[in-house]
């Protein structure tokens, strides 16, 4: 049934609404609809929500509502078409703000100066206009910048587990992410899904205490905030980082947190609307769904500026077989794995390097990126690790008593790697600062041992790093 809209957009209004299930709205008269169109939904009291289009059906539009589904009333709630896709408002005026999920004012300015705005879908980037990445972009985390080196253009996501510090580690990167050796302009656009009122809460406030505000996009969906919100929150950030890099030359760094979250959103849906559950429930199409958001990463021939991401998600039983963290290894370039036993020890952060990975680390790393002893030294630092966990397995056994002396000097090696090395805790460092202690971590062994690493440059780091533990530049690879 087709009504006119009295009001000033003279819209027309339609009704025929078949029935509520969970957040879902099922529509009789589809056809006049179009995919992923946002609907206004006015109740019988006045109150107007709304509403996307989900799904079309025959005759039948599935509408998704993005508030409470209460106090619909089948007979008399009207519906009317608002815009035929999901958009948000883009531009530079919304760096330093705080929105929800959608995009609206959260931090209680007033409404945002949008350039334009733009559907939150986007394009999926032609793979012939992408640019191989090339360079880096550094957080300020040792076991990343060192290890795991960040790529423009990469997605590398964080797995980490239920109680690990993975907000506090976000919020580490937030602050100290920046373009090395550039004046090139450079902004986070950070999104929150599913956050208590405690986290949000942490979040804004470190955000306001380290002044990192100022350089970032911020959207938090609340656990209070509808369940469909959350499938909207990474598509708005990643539409506003879009149009920073690619329309206002800005390298991008694009937090989305909790993944888990948007796909429990995922799974809740999917379920309303009855559809076939695929592994532990969660739909079939999740892979699909989730390299929609993933793929959004990268640099564009004739642009400037870049998107790179670090999407972070929670293993449920830290389980990094389950789908969330299976199928997103999938698509990403690499993973960051928060370790439990290293957060029991006290190490922070705790993430745990050896089954860590950044596949894309060598394009961006070497002499004339970051420094030329970077890949050998990091081999290096790698292989006295991993023997030094080792020989910690074998005391566990044996005793410290059997171990050899040099056994023990890689049993001291792993516990100083751990607590000091990686172990930063709150402290920012540059990429220098970082290897240059790694070096200095390796000067109690004899030279032998040093297998990975070039004679050369042995001769030459080893006899310029200082005695003192000062982390002065002794090497700029701009020179």
């Amino acid at each position: 049934m087709e009504m006119t809209n009295a009001g000033p957009s003279f819209a027309k209004e339609y009704q025929g609404l078949e029935y509520v299930s969970g957040p879902l709205l099922h529509l009789k008269g589809g056809r006049r609809f179009k995919y992923a169109s946002m609907l206004e939904i006015l109740l019988p009291n006045g109150e107007i929500r709304n509403g996307q289009v989900l799904e079309l059906e025959g005759d039948l539009a599935v509408v998704q509502v993005l508030e409470s589904t209460a106090g619909i009333d089948v007979v008399s709630t009207r519906v009317r078409l608002l815009e035929d896709e999901a958009r948000v408002p883009v531009g530079e005026e919304m760096i330093g703000r705080v929105l929800d999920g959608r995009g609206r004012p959260r931090d209680g300015l007033s409404t945002v100066r949008a350039a334009e705005h733009r559907g939150v879908y986007g394009a999926p980037i032609n793979p012939v206009a992408r640019i191989k990445p090339a360079n880096s972009i550094e957080t300020g985390v040792t076991a990343i910048d060192a290890f795991n080196t960040l790529v423009r253009g990469q997605k590398l996501p964080i797995f980490s587990g239920a109680g690990l510090p993975a907000n506090e580690l976000a919020a580490q990167i937030v602050a100290n992410a920046r373009v090395p050796g550039s004046d090139e302009p450079f902004v986070v656009v950070f999104a929150a899904m599913g956050l208590t009122q405690r986290e949000a809460s942490y979040f804004l406030n470190r955000f306001k205490l380290d002044g990192s505000l100022s350089k970032t996009v911020c959207f938090l969906n609340l656990a209070s905030d509808p369940t469909v919100e959350r499938l909207l929150t990474p598509r708005c950030a990643l539409t506003v980082a879009e149009y920073l890099a690619f329309e206002c030359d800005y390298h991008v760094l694009v937090i989305l947190t909790d993944m888990t979250s948007y796909c429990e959103a995922l799974r809740e849906i999917g379920a309303a609307r009855e559809e076939i559950p695929g592994r532990r429930g969660y739909p079939g199409y999740m892979y699909t769904d989730l390299a929609s958001l993933y793929e959004r990463a990268g640099m564009v021939h004739g642009c400037k500026g870049s998107v790179t991401q670090i999407p972070i998600l929670s293993m449920p039983e830290d389980d990094i077989t389950h789908p969330i963290p299976d199928l997103t290894g999938y698509i990403t370039e690499g993973q960051i794995v928060l370790s439990r036993a290293l957060f029991q020890d006290g190490i922070e952060p705790p993430i745990d390097v050896l089954p860590s990975l950044s596949r894309l680390m060598n394009n961006g790393i070497g002499e004339g990126k970051t420094r030329e002893d970077h890949r050998q030294l990091v081999n290096q630092l790698y292989a006295a690790y991993a023997q030094g966990r080792d020989v910690r397995r074998l005391s566990a056994i044996v005793g410290e008593d059997s171990l050899s002396q040099l056994d023990r000097l890689y049993l001291k090696f792993a516990d100083e790697f751990e607590r000091d090395y990686i172990g930063q805790g709150n402290q920012a460092r540059t990429l220098t600062q970082s290897l240059d202690s790694g070096w200095r971590l390796l000067q109690p062994f004899p030279q032998r041992e040093l297998t990975r690493i070039d004679k050369k440059l042995i001769s030459r780091y080893f006899s310029v790093i200082m005695k003192d533990g000062s982390t002065t530049p002794f090497f700029d690879p701009r020179a």
